[in-house]
């Protein structure tokens, strides 16, 4: 949220959305933070009202406690990114752009594969920071088209 409320400047709005309170908090008037699950309507409909409009872009680090059972993780990493995914209609702008965090397996190909069919551009990224044997990527969607 700090990046992100740097790279919009003071003429933008950053709002997030986030279990737990950020702590420290950040001290920036273009950005505000919400406490709360994003898959809760109240939560998604206070992240809209401080926002006043549909977002451009949506990040979502959202990501599952895991337990280590690989059929546990997978039904919860699908869950979560199931939520993820069916907010959008009612948070991104037409034209807006959607990148998220996954993990690399079937399920989350399948909401990757599904997710094409309504952004003009679509990409998966892994980045150099992330840790060797990690499964974490993220799959960025450019020009939603509602």
């Amino acid at each position: 949220m700090q990046v992100a409320g740097k790279l919009v400047g003071r003429e933008g709005c950053v709002v997030g959305v986030d279990l737990q309170e950020l702590t420290p908090s950040l001290e920036m008037p273009n950005v505000k933070s919400i406490v709360g699950d994003f898959t809760d309507d109240l939560v998604i409909r206070s992240a809209m009202d401080a926002l006043g409009r549909k977002a451009e872009v949506v990040l979502s680090d959202a990501a599952p406690k895991t337990t280590g059972i690989k059929a546990t993780d997978r039904a919860k990493e699908e869950t979560l990114l199931q939520s993820v995914v069916s907010t959008l209609p009612n948070v991104l702008d037409k034209g807006g752009d959607f990148l998220m965090k996954l993990l690399d397996c079937p399920e989350a190909q399948n909401i990757s594969n599904d997710l094409r069919t309504s952004f003009d551009r679509t990409t998966g990224i892994g980045l150099k920071a992330t840790r060797k044997g990690s499964k974490e990527r993220y799959f960025l969607a450019r020009g939603y088209r509602g």
